[in-house]
């Protein structure tokens, strides 16, 4: 179970319960991807289970704990997937190439549902569920903001741009592409294409510049070789 949110429900006592615990979640996936937030209700999920909506109130305080329990569950694997996809021996381009894929791809093939949600209702304060996403985008982009630092100190990512204006400038793109697809589903994307675009096109924007860069590994060089003399 994810641990985004503080649990209400009582802890389950058997297997059994366990077990309806993950069903309950499984089919609360499937209603909030299809209905959104507020379209989705308890009962539907419970109709889909063939079980008494009391029973759902059983595990689950009502519907937005059990939302937000759903969400937290496709973050964690959304977070497990992309940092999975990003070699940690390769490059700071590399890996951020791989964190652009597995983003589009894990949002828009694996989960566009959701992600018409998170997109409604996670970006506006006030929202039903808007201000409980915080935790949620903080998890999420913890191992892109990660892989920035370490591009800083690398020095093959920028220096004169803070970390968190790098971060809009890493998933701002992605967030508009996502918004395009959300809002015209049938349209055809051909993501391996867009994917390397927008790859091509944030590196542009975060990566240091080529003199900066070499500067930085002459003087890696001449420190390494200060050592080994000394």
């Amino acid at each position: 179970m994810s641990n985004t949110t503080p649990a209400t429900r009582r802890p389950a006592a058997s297997a059994k319960s366990e077990q309806r615990i993950r069903d309950i979640l499984r089919a609360g996936r499937e209603v909030f991807a299809e209905k959104g937030y507020e379209r989705a209700t308890t009962a539907e999920i419970a109709q889909r289970l063939g079980i008494s909506e009391a029973t759902v109130f059983t595990y689950f305080s009502g519907k937005r704990e059990l939302c937000m329990q759903v969400l937290g569950e496709w973050y964690d694997e959304i977070i497990e997937a992309m940092q999975a996809a990003m070699p940690a021996d390769a490059s700071v381009r590399t890996q951020l190439d791989a964190f652009i894929e597995a983003h589009l791809r894990l949002f828009l093939i694996h989960g566009t549902g959701l992600c018409a949600l998170v997109l409604s209702e996670g970006r506006s304060r006030g929202q039903s569920l808007g201000d409980s996403f915080l935790p949620l985008q903080r998890r999420y982009t913890a191992p892109l903001m990660a892989l920035l630092a370490a591009g800083q100190a690398r020095g093959e990512v920028r220096q004169d741009v803070p970390l968190r204006l790098l971060r809009p400038m890493v998933l701002g793109p992605m967030e508009h592409i996502l918004w395009e697809v959300v809002g015209q589903p049938d349209k055809p994307i051909d993501l391996p294409a867009t994917a390397r675009a927008v790859a091509e096109m944030v590196w542009r924007a975060v990566a240091a510049p080529e003199g900066e860069l070499a500067r930085l590994r002459d003087l890696r060089a001449t420190l390494a070789q200060a050592l080994q003399q000394g």
